[in-house]
C-alpha cells in the first residue's frame, strides 16, 4: 500500500513504516484497544464492547474505551506505566484510533490495509479529525 499525500501529507513528510501485511482480521478500534482477533464496529456484523451503544458517535467511542480503563488526558508524550490511545474524528463523529507504543512512536490499522507506526497522533489529524487523548495504567501481558 502507498500513503495517498494529499490525504496524510503530514504523515508523509514525518515519515512512517509499515508494520504488517494487509489484513481484514481487525480494524483500528480493535487495533487501538490491543487486540487483532476481530473487527471493532458498532454494527451487528461485528464484535462491539457490550452495554456500549452500538453507533459512531465520539462519545461512544470514548465510553468503549473507559470501559477498558481509559480516562482522557492531555499530552501524546510517553509516559513510563502508562498506554495511550488517540481517538480522531468531528463533533459527532468518529473515524480512526490509534495507539502509543512502548517507544513512544504510534501505531495505526488503515481500515483493511496495513499497520503502521508514525510520529504522533497529529499525523494523522489532517485527514481523520481532532484527536482525543486517552492514557490508563499499563497492563501486564500474562
Amino acid at each position: 500500500m502507498s500513503i495517498n499525500e494529499s490525504q496524510f501529507p503530514r504523515l508523509v513528510q514525518e515519515g512512517y513504516r509499515v508494520t504488517s501485511p494487509a489484513t481484514e482480521s481487525y480494524n483500528c478500534i480493535a487495533w487501538a484497544a490491543g487486540e487483532s482477533n476481530a473487527w471493532w464496529d458498532p454494527d451487528e456484523d461485528y464484535f462491539w464492547p457490550e452495554g456500549i451503544p452500538r453507533d459512531y458517535q465520539m462519545s461512544t467511542l470514548v465510553r468503549v474505551f473507559e470501559g477498558l480503563g481509559f480516562q482522557k488526558c492531555e499530552g501524546a508524550e510517553l509516559e513510563a506505566g502508562v498506554e495511550k490511545v488517540a481517538i480522531y474524528g468531528d463533533a459527532s463523529t468518529y473515524h480512526h484510533a490509534a495507539r502509543q507504543l512502548a517507544s513512544g512512536m504510534w501505531t495505526s490499522k488503515l481500515g483493511p490495509d496495513e499497520d503502521i507506526e508514525h510520529l504522533s497522533p497529529d499525523s494523522l489529524a489532517e485527514w481523520y479529525g481532532g484527536v482525543i487523548l486517552m492514557r490508563r495504567t499499563a497492563q501486564m501481558n500474562v
